[in-house]
């Protein structure tokens, strides 16, 4: 029972207002983290100003602070039991700098199962044509492959040919969907427990060895590089990263080491699986843009030690961003 309400009041108000600071704080910045500290002292002043409300609430004097104060609690309510699902928003910044990089992490085997075999294709493409140079009619699907090396260098260098002048946009978006495409396909050949996934990254080193192989034989090794570096050290390990999300798929669906129903195996794999992919399209839209206002353009328009350099150092900050970007994320939560 209050005895004296002015004095309670006045007594209390400093407090509630406190509360009202921590709750406009945190609404000007819905995703600051609240440290312990401050964490328990908005529970404590969330708690107090809920029993000053119920002594408020046996009194008919007051009506405007007792509004008050309902609406202050029910703020603290909502910040306190309604957290966990504000967090679950998506967050498009937070999601490229941490969720897909430590995802990443987290399966850093499956995306080595990828390499290996690419790998493996790769020294199949290459022999291949080392060993029998015809063979690059049935080995590459794209008719600009399939002839001399060094005629479509002396073309491309001649400035005579130019078959995307005036459609750089168009073609880069060709490329994206081509690209994300093959990459979906990888993901989606993931629910035949991973086989076709394999095939077809095999595939895809088949083609890259055996175009690397036929170059180089050629003696346009240069040329290959300032073609190849600037898009294809993010378009390669983009699809190396769909085929990671197949592979996560396939051991939910494989089951091993986890004595789980299916579909509860499913679940917890789907949103890791969803955020592998999306961050293969980043890198897909990344590369499509660089393959057609850079990568098909060949000196002397763009020297190729210009070229191989931005390769090089695309190399580096998708290695750095990939294997650090958010681990102070992951530290605070273990």
């Amino acid at each position: 029972m209050i005895v004296n309400l002015e004095k309670f009041i006045a007594e209390e108000r400093p407090k509630w207002e406190q509360l009202g600071a921590i709750l406009d704080r945190q609404a000007q910045d819905p995703w600051r983290r609240l440290s312990l500290a401050e964490a328990r002292e908005l529970e404590r002043l969330y708690r107090r100003a809920s029993a000053d409300l119920a002594r408020l609430a046996t009194f008919s004097a007051e009506p405007e602070t007792r509004e008050y104060l309902e609406r202050l609690v029910a703020r603290g309510y909502a910040e306190i039991y309604g957290t966990r699902n504000t967090s679950q928003r998506f967050r498009p910044w937070h999601w490229l700098i941490v969720t897909w990089p430590t995802t990443f992490r987290r399966h850093w085997r499956a995306f080595q199962l990828c390499i290996a075999l690419t790998l493996v294709g790769v020294v199949f493409g290459g022999a291949a044509i080392a060993f029998d140079p015809g063979a690059k009619q049935s080995l590459m699907p794209f008719s600009h492959l399939q002839g001399d090396p060094r005629d479509r260098v002396a073309r491309e260098e001649s400035g005579k040919e130019n078959r995307i002048d005036g459609h750089q946009a168009s073609f880069s978006a060709e490329l994206m969907s081509h690209n994300i495409q093959v990459t979906i396909d990888v993901v989606a050949l993931g629910m035949t427990y991973g086989v076709g996934s394999a095939i077809l990254l095999f595939y895809n080193g088949v083609i890259l060895g055996a175009v690397a192989v036929d170059y180089i034989l050629a003696g346009e090794g240069t040329f290959l590089a300032g073609w190849l570096l600037p898009h294809g050290t993010i378009e390669i390990p983009a699809i190396l990263v769909g085929g990671q999300a197949a592979f996560v798929l396939a051991g939910a669906l494989l089951g091993h080491e986890v004595r789980k129903p299916l579909w509860t195996r499913m679940r917890v794999v789907v949103p890791d699986v969803a955020t592998l992919c999306g961050g293969a399209a980043v890198m897909l839209v990344w590369a499509g843009f660089v393959e057609s206002f850079l990568s098909q353009h060949h000196q002397p328009v763009v020297p190729y030690w210009a070229k191989i350099t931005f390769g090089v150092i695309e190399v580096i900050a998708l290695t750095w961003f990939l294997r650090f970007s958010g681990r102070s994320a992951e530290v605070k939560q273990t």
